[in-house]
């Protein structure tokens, strides 16, 4: 198969470089999003995928949309025959989806039909899936809705997070799309209509989405703090300060947590700080925080960023 690959952040990275390493399937050319300019010289940063075929010579295209026409023109002369989409982040329009003879498929990192769109690691994490895994499916015009391939499946520990769990998904979904696609170049392969039933939607997480919500119990907002860590990042407020927070411990009342005693009666979002532990009130007990990010500085665990910001006792978070 002569392969164009479309993607953009790392975890797409896997499977550009299994398909590079096939010894089958040959990479004609690779279709990123535009760089970004980031720093304070403002200075172009290529995307991941980007990187890994400049690293090997490969010709990289970053339209600002898959219509351009620098697009069909490329398909046209890298002669391929197969797209293959990893997170791409964008938009492929019906006539670029029919510009290849074996169409495109896609990695798509939930089981579908469950969890189609933007996020589905993070929403699996959030509505406490105790199983997820992967799909890849033929792309058509709707949201994730193409006939799969195939499935694998993977458990969700009970410290994952969001980041954890994606790198996992996408290191076993690169081998597992390269033999997608030598099923395909074998003819051994034909997809299966997805299920009209358990159609479920993952949208685009913002950063007012990973604020925590302390009025939830203390089960929702452990989920909630993990499916938004590393990316965007949980955060809360103290006296209007933005502080980004990682992974929490549930803890019931008087329940021994690493060493140290949660306390009783927190009222959403109050403080409780000791020698050893910090712990913050939801709805359902308390909480223990991990580390703790103030604006500006590196993570600290959470009881060094207790004796420095130098609490009362009083302060509750936002």
């Amino acid at each position: 198969m002569r392969v164009v690959f479309a993607g953009t952040p790392q975890p797409a990275v896997p499977t550009l470089q299994a398909l590079i390493d096939s010894d089958e399937h040959q990479v004609v050319g690779v279709i990123t999003r535009p760089d970004t300019v980031a720093g304070r010289g403002r200075t172009a940063v290529r995307s991941p995928i980007g990187r890994l075929a400049d690293a090997h010579a490969l010709e990289v295209l970053t339209p600002a949309k898959m219509s351009d026409p620098e697009v069909a023109e490329a398909l046209s002369r890298w002669n391929a025959d197969l797209g293959v989409v990893v997170a791409y982040g964008g938009l492929i329009p019906p006539a670029v989806l029919g510009a290849l003879p074996y169409g495109w498929i896609n990695l798509h990192f939930s089981l579908l039909p469950a969890w189609r769109g933007a996020a589905p690691v993070q929403a699996a994490l959030a509505a406490g899936d105790e199983i997820t895994g992967a799909s890849v499916f033929a792309l058509e015009a709707g949201l994730d809705t193409g006939p799969v391939f195939g499935t694998f499946t993977e458990r969700i520990q009970d410290a994952d997070t969001a980041g954890e769990l994606l790198d996992r998904l996408a290191d076993a979904g690169a081998v597992f799309t390269r033999n997608v696609v030598d099923g395909i170049a074998a003819d051994e392969l034909s997809p299966v209509p997805q299920d009209a039933d358990g159609v479920s939607y993952a949208h685009k997480i913002t950063v007012a989405d990973a604020q925590v919500k302390w009025n939830l119990p203390s089960h929702l907002i452990n989920r909630a703090i993990r499916a938004h860590t590393p990316a965007p990042g949980a955060w809360t407020q103290l006296d209007e300060v933005r502080i980004k927070l990682g992974p929490v411990l549930v803890a019931d009342h008087h329940e021994l947590v690493n060493g140290s005693v949660a306390p009783k009666d927190l009222a959403p979002g109050q403080i409780s700080a000791g020698k050893k532990a910090v712990y913050v009130g939801t709805a359902s007990g308390a909480v223990q925080l991990g580390w703790v990010q103030p604006p500006g500085k590196k993570p600290l665990a959470a009881a060094d960023w207790a004796r420095g910001a130098r609490l009362t006792g009083e302060e509750h978070f936002a």
